[in-house]
C-alpha cells in the first residue's frame, strides 16, 4: 500500500463539519499530487456512492469511498476530526475518515489491498492508534502497515487464514476452540457452522468490514463462520461441500447475491451489509435459533434478486418499509402503465375519441382499415390497463412476504376491480395480503407439513382471508373514498387546479425519479388508467409529464449557454440530458443533482412548479402516461404545452446559472476552462521513462 497513501493525504486537524466538506478537503489533496484529475466530477461519484447508503459505521469511522473514470490511481486519504462528522452512523459522529478512491477499471491487486484496510478497520488497536498518532508520516505509516498497531498483526493474520479457507472450500474451527465462550459447544460437540455472504454496491470496504466482523463474531461464540466476500474484484465460490455442512446462511448485502441459490433450503438470516458489520453477533444469534425452529428457506432458485428482495429488512422504520413495499407496487406496474397508455393513446390518435364505442376486433376487423387497427391498438391497452390494480396488489404483497404474497395480492388486486375500490382498493388489498402472508409464516409448523405450506396451505388461506376482508369488510368503505377522490378531480377548476399543478411539478423535481416523484407519477397515472378518462384526469397526466421534462432540458440549456460554470464531465452530461428530458426521463439531471443539490434541486422544483401550473392553466391534456415530445400529437393544446415546458426550463436554468455564478471555486479545484490542459499535463508528467 505503499503508493496509495502519503503523508500528503492525511490531514490529523480535519476542520469539515459536513460529509461533504470532509470528502471535498481529503479529495484536493489527491488532486494536488494528480491522483484526481476532476475533483467535481469525482466528487460528484463519491456522492452518488453516498446516496445509495451512508458510509458510516459504528466506532467513529466514516469510509467514503468510489469508484470513478476521474481517479488515475488507487488512493487512499485519511482525515482525523475533533468535532466529529455526521457520516450516518447509529452511534453519532465519525472522527476518522477515510476517502477510497479507486480507478473505474482497478485491478485486482489494488482492490485486495483496499479490502485489507476495511478488515483492518473493525481492529479496536488500530482505529485508537491512528486516534492517537501524533504527525501524518507517522499516520500514513500505520495505515500501509509499515509500523502496525498492537494486536493487529494477529487479526491480519486470523483474517488471512479465514479469507484462504473460504477461498479453499474448508472450514477450520476456530483458534480458540480451546476455550469457548459462554454457550458454546464443548470440544466434543460439532460446531455450529454458518457459512455468510457480503457485498456492498462498490465492493469495496463494507464487503470486506462485514466479512471480518462476522468472522470475529464467529470466533467469539465458538462458531464456525466461512465467509464468501462477493467484492469488485469477483468472488471465489465458497465449495458446494462446505455449503452442504453449514447449519445455517447469513447474507449481508446492499446488491442481490450472486448466485444465490446455491444456498437454498437452510436456515437463512438476510440483512444489509451494514447489520454485518454493526451487530454479527445478534446475526449469528437469530440465525442459530431458526435452525433450532426448522425455518428454512425455499428451495426454489430465487435468482439474481428483485427490486424488493430485502425490503423491510432488519432495523429500519416502519415509515421506510411502507415505501418500499408501496414503491415495489408501482415498479412493477408502471411498465403496464406506460403500455396499455401509449396503444390507448395511438388507438385514439389513429381513430378518432369515439374509437372506444367500437365493437370487439374478433368479431369485426378489417385489414385494409385504419379504424380497425386503431380498435385493436385501443383494446389491447385497455386489457393491459386491466392488469393494473392486480399488478400493483400482488407485488405490493410481494415486497412484504415474497412470492408466498403474490396470490392473495392478485386476488385482491382483482376483487378491487370488481367493486370499483380502483388503485386505493389495490393498495389496501396489497397491504393485507402480505400482513396475512407474514402472520401465517410465524405460526410453528410441524415438518411434515412444510413441504405444501408455499404450495398449497399458504395461498389457500391468505386468498380467502383476503378475499373476505375486501368483499365484506373494507372493500364498500374504499369504493366510496374512491369515487370521493374521482369526484374531487372531476370538479377541479380555476385556481385550484392551477395549485394542484404548481404541487405535482414540485414533487416531480424534488427527488429525480425517487419515491416522491414516484407518488406524483403514480397519481396521475391513475387518473387516466381507465379507457375514458375525465378531462381533470388528463390534465394532471399532462402537467406532471411537462414537469418531469424541466429538470434535464434545463441542465442541458445550462451546461450550453454557461459551460464555464460545468465541469467536463458535467458538460458531457449535459449533451445527453437533451434527449433524456426531450423522453421524458427525469433521471436525466441526477448527475447534477448529485454534484451541487443545493442548488440544482431547489431551481428544478422552481422550474417545475411553474410548468405544472401553466400546463393546468393553458388546460393542456395527456392521454399517454409517457413518451415525453414524442406523444405530442396526443396532447391536447400542444402549442401551449410545449410554451409551458420551455418557460419552467427557463426558469430553471436562469437560476441555476445565478447560484452557480454566485459560488466561490474551491481551493485546488481545477477550472473548467483549464481542465482538459491540466489533465494531459498529469497524464504527460506520469508517463513513464523508457527502459
Amino acid at each position: 500500500m505503499s503508493d496509495m497513501i502519503t503523508a500528503d493525504l492525511v490531514d490529523l486537524d480535519l476542520s469539515a463539519e459536513t460529509k461533504e466538506a470532509a470528502a471535498r478537503a481529503l479529495a484536493e489533496r489527491m488532486v494536488a499530487l494528480g491522483r484526481v484529475t476532476d475533483l467535481d466530477g469525482f466528487l460528484a461519484d463519491v456522492a452518488a456512492r453516498e446516496a445509495q447508503m451512508p458510509t458510516g459505521l459504528d466506532g467513529g469511522i466514516g469510509i467514503p469511498h468510489c469508484r470513478s473514470e476521474h481517479v488515475t490511481e488507487p488512493t487512499l486519504a485519511f482525515g482525523r476530526s475533533s468535532a466529529g462528522i455526521d457520516f450516518g452512523a447509529a452511534d453519532g459522529p465519525a472522527d476518522l475518515i477515510f476517502l477510497i478512491a479507486a480507478p473505474a477499471g482497478a485491478d485486482d491487486a489494488h482492490l485486495t489491498i483496499l479490502s485489507s484496510l476495511a478488515r483492518q478497520l473493525m481492529n479496536a488497536e488500530f482505529t485508537d492508534a491512528l486516534r492517537s498518532v501524533g504527525d501524518t508520516a507517522a499516520a500514513a505509516a500505520l495505515i500501509r502497515g509499515d509500523e502496525p498497531a498492537a494486536g493487529t498483526e494477529d487479526s491480519a493474520a486470523a483474517s488471512e487464514a479465514a479469507s484462504s479457507e473460504a477461498a479453499a472450500g474448508s472450514a477450520a474451527p476456530a483458534p480458540d476452540a480451546s476455550a469457548p465462550a459462554p454457550g458454546a459447544p464443548s470440544s466434543t460437540e460439532r460446531p455450529f457452522r454458518i457459512v455468510a455472504v457480503t457485498s456492498c454496491p462498490t465492493g469495496i470496504a463494507h464487503t470486506y468490514m462485514a466479512a471480518e466482523s462476522l468472522e470475529n463474531a464467529g470466533r467469539e461464540a465458538g462458531v464456525e463462520v466461512v465467509v464468501e466476500p462477493q467484492g469488485s474484484a469477483g468472488f471465489t465460490r465458497l465449495d458446494p461441500a462446505v455449503i452442504a455442512a453449514a447449519d445455517g446462511v447469513i447474507f449481508a448485502h446492499d446488491v442481490p447475491v450472486r448466485e444465490k441459490d446455491r444456498f437454498a433450503g437452510k436456515p437463512t438470516v438476510d440483512v444489509g451489509v451494514k447489520a454485518g458489520i454493526n451487530r454479527p453477533g445478534e446475526l449469528i444469534t437469530e440465525v442459530r435459533g431458526k435452525a433450532e425452529r426448522g425455518e428454512v428457506t425455499s428451495g426454489a432458485p430465487s435468482g439474481a434478486g428483485t427490486p424488493v428482495e430485502r425490503a423491510g429488512e432488519s432495523g429500519e422504520g416502519y415509515g421506510t418499509k411502507l415505501r418500499k413495499w408501496l414503491m415495489s407496487g408501482v415498479s412493477y406496474m408502471v411498465p403496464f402503465v406506460a403500455a396499455g397508455g401509449l396503444l390507448i393513446a395511438l388507438g385514439f390518435a389513429i381513430g378518432g375519441y369515439k374509437i372506444n364505442k367500437a365493437p370487439s376486433v374478433m368479431d369485426h376487423f378489417v385489414w385494409s382499415q385504419g379504424d380497425s387497427w386503431a380498435a385493436l391498438l385501443f383494446q389491447i391497452g385497455v386489457v393491459s390497463f386491466g392488469f393494473l390494480v392486480p399488478v400493483l396488489a400482488g407485488y405490493i404483497a410481494y415486497g412484504m412476504a415474497d412470492r408466498p404474497g403474490l396470490v392473495p395480492g392478485f386476488v385482491g388486486g382483482s376483487i378491487a376491480l370488481t367493486i370499483n375500490a380502483g388503485f386505493l382498493g389495490g393498495l389496501v388489498a396489497g397491504l393485507l395480503a402480505g400482513g396475512v402472508v407474514m402472520a401465517i409464516q410465524k405460526v410453528k409448523i410441524p415438518p411434515a407439513v412444510r413441504g405444501i405450506m408455499p404450495v398449497v396451505v399458504i395461498p389457500l388461506i391468505s386468498a380467502a382471508v383476503v378475499g373476505f376482508l375486501m368483499f365484506v369488510v373494507v372493500g364498500k368503505p374504499i369504493a366510496s373514498a374512491q369515487k370521493g377522490l374521482t369526484d374531487w378531480l372531476n370538479g377541479l377548476t380555476g385556481s385550484n387546479a392551477i395549485l394542484l399543478g404548481a404541487l405535482l411539478g414540485l414533487m416531480m423535481c424534488f427527488d429525480l425519479g425517487g419515491p416522491v416523484n414516484k407518488v406524483a407519477y403514480t397519481f396521475a397515472t391513475a387518473g387516466i388508467a381507465v379507457s375514458n378518462p375525465s378531462d381533470s384526469a388528463m390534465k394532471i397526466m399532462a402537467a406532471v409529464m411537462a414537469a418531469g421534462m424541466v429538470p434535464p432540458l434545463a441542465m442541458a440549456l445550462a451546461t450550453t449557454v454557461r459551460g464555464k460554470l460545468f465541469t467536463q464531465t458535467e458538460r458531457e452530461n449535459g449533451k445527453a440530458a437533451w434527449v433524456l428530458g426531450a423522453s421524458f426521463i427525469s433521471e436525466g439531471a441526477i448527475p447534477f443533482a448529485a454534484a451541487d443539490p443545493l442548488r440544482v434541486i431547489p431551481s428544478s422544483m422552481v422550474g417545475g412548479a411553474i410548468t405544472g401550473a401553466l400546463s393546468m392553466a393553458f388546460g393542456a391534456t395527456l392521454r399517454a402516461p409517457h413518451g415525453g415530445i414524442f406523444v405530442v400529437p396526443l396532447i391536447g393544446n400542444p402549442f401551449l404545452y410545449l410554451i409551458a415546458i420551455a418557460v419552467g426550463v427557463c426558469a430553471t436554468t436562469a437560476l441555476v446559472v445565478v447560484l452557480k455564478g454566485m459560488r466561490k471555486p474551491a481551493p485546488g479545484a481545477v477550472s473548467p476552462g483549464a481542465e482538459d490542459g491540466t489533465a494531459a499535463a498529469t497524464a504527460e508528467a506520469k508517463q513513464p521513462v523508457a527502459a
